[in-house]
């Protein structure tokens, strides 16, 4: 049941959401999580936790169970069916986390709701957001014959956020930019190494190949017009048309599969009075290079810490301030998925240029390092 008032209200229960919602509850903040779900999903998007934000997560609590839970991934390659362009190693990363964190989203969310569990704090489902007007110093929602009155509202409830729909907030980005991706958990009998991921350029777009826990491999294709749900044959004609040819990986079963379209976007504002965004209800892109859900936990911890503060007689200006940071860097991610798009895709005429691009980075140490700070985040420490 619903409480009356709360300091905080979230809306939105995935890894954003309850990221925030710990972090304010950490802080003693008292704070409700509602869902518009009766259950938790089981399947995800999401499969790598990067450096930065499992050092986000440390401030937090919750770093060290997430990582016994998920596989350490010492590198990303960049290759072009057989031929490894660039090995980017994640062994040298300033950091105690020198690595990327192979997880399902599913696991990170029941990491978090546990943790916030042991804070006290319960997600409550299913509540649906139907109304969000301002009143007085902070705001009522309704949810289907029932109200909440919040001094502050977080929307985290991703690309289709009704919470920045009612806030009236924009969600805007270039022309032409939707893209279609399948995706799915597969066993395969595979010749890649499990210790790193690594995405395969390709004329028809990148493919992702992922190792996860217990044997699994998570795939992530840009496709045209793909199937609802993809069943094993059409996965194998990926993996056969962009993945290794001199050992083609066999793809033995399907877990589960699905497809998706976005658009990149990036929210007007992160801030509207007492209503404010994280995650992908701020801002949507390309899956290349996992940078997604790693973004909108930043975003939540900062968010949560910000607000927490000001809940404790910092300045509301400190809300703004948040704003001003969090927009740019979703700019910036945005920008750098889509140049790891971009670079699967460029015409037959340019993928020598680009092949020798690679192969020049891959002898440069410096850039090298300066790519994986870029993957890890740990680029977005602050100064």
């Amino acid at each position: 049941m619903l409480p009356e008032r709360r300091d905080v209200l979230v809306v939105g229960a995935g890894p954003t959401g309850l990221t925030a919602a710990l972090t304010l509850a950490r802080r003693g903040v008292e704070v409700t999580v509602v869902d518009q779900r009766e259950k938790p999903a089981v399947t995800s998007r999401a499969a790598v936790v990067h450096a930065y934000t499992l050092e986000v997560l440390d401030r937090i609590g919750a770093g060290g169970t997430l990582v016994a839970r998920g596989l350490r991934s010492a590198r990303f390659s960049v290759r072009d069916r057989d031929r490894v362009l660039v090995t980017v190693p994640f062994g040298g990363l300033p950091s105690r986390h020198r690595y990327a964190l192979m997880v399902s989203q599913s696991v990170t969310e029941e990491v978090l709701t546990d943790q916030l569990a042991e804070a006290g704090v319960r997600v409550l489902r299913p509540y649906r957001l139907t109304g969000l007007r301002r009143d007085g110093d902070g705001a009522v929602a309704d949810f289907d014959g029932t109200s909440l009155r919040a001094r502050w509202v977080i929307g985290a409830d991703g690309i289709n956020s009704t919470v920045r729909e009612l806030a009236g907030i924009t969600f805007t980005g270039p022309a032409g930019s939707e893209e279609s991706f399948v995706l799915a958990d597969v066993r395969v009998d595979s010749g890649l190494p499990r210790d790193g991921a690594s995405i395969f350029l390709a004329r028809g777009g990148p493919l992702v190949w992922a190792p996860l826990p217990d044997g699994r491999v998570r795939l992530v294709a840009t496709v045209t017009d793909p199937p609802a749900e993809p069943d094993a044959a059409y996965l194998q004609r990926l993996l056969d048309e962009r993945g290794p040819r001199q050992r083609p990986d066999q793809v033995r079963e399907v877990l589960w599969s699905s497809r998706f379209r976005l658009h990149r976007r990036v929210a007007g504002t992160f801030r509207s009075g007492p209503v404010l965004l994280a995650g992908d209800a701020g801002h949507v892109h390309s899956p290349a290079g996992g940078q997604g859900m790693n973004l909108g936990i930043s975003d939540a911890v900062d968010l949560g810490e910000t607000l927490a503060d000001v809940l404790a007689g910092a300045a509301e200006t400190r809300l703004d301030e948040y704003a001003a940071r969090r927009r740019p860097l979703a700019n910036e991610v945005a920008g750098f998925a889509d140049r790891l798009t971009r670079l699967a895709t460029v015409p037959p005429a340019a993928r020598p240029a680009r092949d020798l691009l690679l192969r020049l980075i891959s002898v440069l140490p410096p850039v090298r390092h300066r790519i994986a700070l870029r993957l890890s985040g740990l680029n977005q420490r602050p100064t």
